[in-house]
């Protein structure tokens, strides 16, 4: 792109010019699962390649671990040697393509170093959620019957001394010996094709039982091209030429989820990111210090992570212009959010975006910028390349432009199936491998709009009520930290609208007044009739969703932070 004009061209003209052919962001259609998609010419084809790429960054930190008195770092060269030497003793172990490593654990350097390590041999790494309790861990291991157990200590006693029924490998005690005794190994050279599985990810379960989503190789290169698509724009909307000098990303997602392994550690690794990872319970006064040592420029986290962050009092002695952006995932981001970053780091103002995907999606299906934001509040902006939506009624046929349905997806990210669950496959990936995302929406102008999971939909006297509608009303309220709405039984109605909330510290506010807020611009049958304030922070799982069978009382809050 040597012609980048003098003034910063639309967002059209930035997606087009990326696009173009020759360029590293060319598509092209090729036949993928059996379906012609579009797919980036210039990608590369497994874990393997992204690991290679990151040879170019050779004594470069590639991950830096601290718990607040010990830093673990490894350089992208260290950490090539000890996936080599890990995936030579996982294959003495008899682990080869194809087969299932379990990881249960905290984020930790060895974690990082085993993921890489199936990788490169065909194996496939089972990211088991590390806040789950004894039961939560059973379930996962009858369900994706693993040929090997990762754990650390923690999460292993939350099995009561109980056999896991699986080898098992124990981080403190096994893996630095693993590594000792293999070093100097060669990467394996394993066959493996872009359909092969890479992971099994498991969706976020905020109601009923999680399922093991397969997520191949081809997904996570896709996430990968996307993520840099998405830099690379955003450079071109800004008039930046080249992009300048960066620190670190700090990096506080569980690795079992998306957030933490396709952004933070994969993405990284192609692009000679650094990334730092506080390690145990967040603490925020941690990542402050953190953030001035290791040189973050950008901070990542959930709504709470960001929130707390803010709050606490060192964050004033950063220095100015430190954290260049901020990035909010897991869940909706709340406009008091906004505005209390934009108070903190003011060069921050009008620079946040928002995107849309799921597991099941590969994690990236469309993405708004701010200007985009600005026009409209429920849009997740167009579709990213190669990635197609459609809104489809009831009889499963595409509506008409501006009404809501059910968000459909297709792309080369998508996942292969659900682990050993024909039934939920076949009710999740219809005809033509269309996902069925589960979500309401509409499409307008190109431009995705979200109105609400199917499941979380309020059916009042007939009326459809979308939940994060009322939320974002809500959380417009400058005394709302964040807000939940969830549909109340009603002997006439059948449901009622009830808002469950949580205001700022000595902020005074009502019922009355939120319900008077929400009656401005809401329709009389959205507004909520009850309204219910709570002090402490609304339950969340590890992805920073808000879990609303625990508001309501259908579950209990059982996840185990650590």
């Amino acid at each position: 792109m040597t012609d980048t004009p003098d003034t910063p061209p639309t967002f059209d003209e930035a997606t087009a010019m990326l696009a173009a052919p020759g360029s590293f962001f060319e598509t092209a259609v090729e036949e993928v699962l059996g379906e012609p998609m579009a797919v980036f010419v210039q990608r590369p084809r497994t874990m393997a390649q992204v690991l290679m790429a990151g040879r170019a960054h050779a004594d470069k930190d590639y991950v830096v671990f601290h718990d607040g008195a010990i830093r673990r770092a490894l350089t992208f060269t260290e950490h090539e040697a000890q996936v080599a030497a890990m995936a030579a003793a996982l294959a003495e172990r008899g682990v080869g393509k194809g087969d299932r490593v379990a990881v249960l654990a905290a984020n930790c350097p060895e974690y990082i170093v085993v993921f890489w390590a199936c990788a490169t041999l065909g194996a496939v790494t089972v990211c088991f959620n590390g806040w789950w309790t004894g039961d939560e861990i059973r379930y996962g291991l009858e369900l994706t019957e693993p040929d090997l157990l990762v754990a650390d200590r923690k999460r292993l006693a939350r099995l009561d001394g109980a056999d896991p029924g699986v080898p098992l490998v124990v981080i403190e005690d096994d893996v630095a010996g693993m590594i000792a005794g293999h070093r100097g190994a060669e990467l394996p050279d394993a066959a493996v094709d872009e359909d092969d599985p890479a992971v099994v990810q498991f969706t976020s379960g905020t109601t009923g039982r999680p399922k093991a989503a397969i997520i191949s190789h081809r997904s996570l290169v896709g996430f990968v091209m996307l993520s840099f698509f998405l830099g690379a724009r955003d450079m071109l909307l800004k008039g930046n030429r080249e992009a300048g000098a960066t620190g670190a990303r700090l990096a506080v997602f569980p690795l079992f989820h998306l957030s933490g392994l396709q952004s933070s550690t994969i993405t990284s690794m192609m692009g000679g990111v650094t990334t730092v990872w506080p390690m145990g319970r967040f603490d925020p006064a941690l990542v402050v210090r953190l953030t001035t040592e290791e040189n973050i420029t950008a901070w990542n986290g959930t709504a709470t992570h960001i929130l707390r962050l803010l709050a606490e009092p060192g964050v004033t002695e950063l220095p100015p212009g430190q954290v260049g952006s901020v990035g909010i995932g897991g869940s909706a981001t709340s406009p008091e959010l906004i505005r209390a970053t934009e108070a903190r780091f003011p060069h921050t103002e009008g620079t946040f975006a928002t995107g849309y995907g799921l597991t099941e999606s590969g994690g990236l299906v469309s993405y708004a910028p701010n200007s985009m934001l600005s026009q409209a509040r429920d849009t997740v902006g167009p579709p990213l390349p190669t990635v197609e939506v459609r809104i489809v009624g009831e009889d499963g046929a595409e509506v008409p432009d501006g009404e809501h349905g059910d968000i459909c997806v297709r792309s080369p990210l998508v996942m292969l199936e659900y682990w050993n669950d024909p039934g939920a496959t076949a009710e999740a990936l219809l005809s033509g491998r269309w996902l069925r995302t589960g979500d309401f929406g509409r499409m307008e102008d190109g431009r995705l709009h979200i109105a609400s999971r199917m499941r979380d939909l309020i059916l009042r006297g007939g009326e459809n009520v979308y939940p994060v509608e009322v939320e974002q009303r809500l959380e417009a309220h400058p005394a709302v930290v964040e807000a939940a709405v969830v549909g109340a039984d009603h002997p006439v109605l059948g449901q009622e609208v009830k808002a469950i909330v949580v205001t700022a510290d000595g902020a005074d506010c009502s019922a009355d007044d939120l319900i008077a807020h929400c009656a401005e611009v809401l329709a009389y049958y959205k507004v909520p009739s009850i309204v219910e304030f709570r002090d402490e922070p609304l339950p969340r799982n590890a992805t920073g969703k808000v879990v609303k069978a625990v508001l309501t009382g259908d579950a209990a809050h059982t996840f185990v932070e650590e």
